[in-house]
């Protein structure tokens, strides 16, 4: 059985060698049949460079680290590899306003 991922849900993402495989924030809607299959993910990482598009998170299971609005990706959704957890709603709110920063869109 396929799961849809949701956004606000937390995936293990298959972000191809040079990304490795690393959580991510699901930040786009779920496709209709008409659509094609892809998510738009905000990658997390622990490597953090204290930017103004960094959202701090903190949660069970996860070292501290960030979601970093400017690695924003597309990818099919087939390379998301199982969900992780769910965001609450201020991280995604927070990951929401960096990204319309990031892209201009504020």
């Amino acid at each position: 059985m396929k799961l849809t991922p949701m956004r606000g849900e937390i995936w293990l993402a298959d972000l191809g060698m040079v990304g490795k495989t690393r959580p991510a924030l699901v930040v786009s809607v779920v496709s209709e049949d008409c659509d094609r299959d892809m998510v738009c993910i905000v990658p997390r990482t622990t490597a953090i460079q204290g930017t103004r598009f960094e959202v701090p998170h903190q949660g069970r299971g996860f070292d501290d680290g960030a979601f970093d609005a400017q690695g924003v990706w597309s990818v099919p959704d087939v390379r998301l590899l199982r969900r992780l957890s769910v965001a609450d709603g201020m991280t995604l709110a927070r990951v929401e306003d960096a990204l319309r920063a990031w892209l201009g869109l504020a």
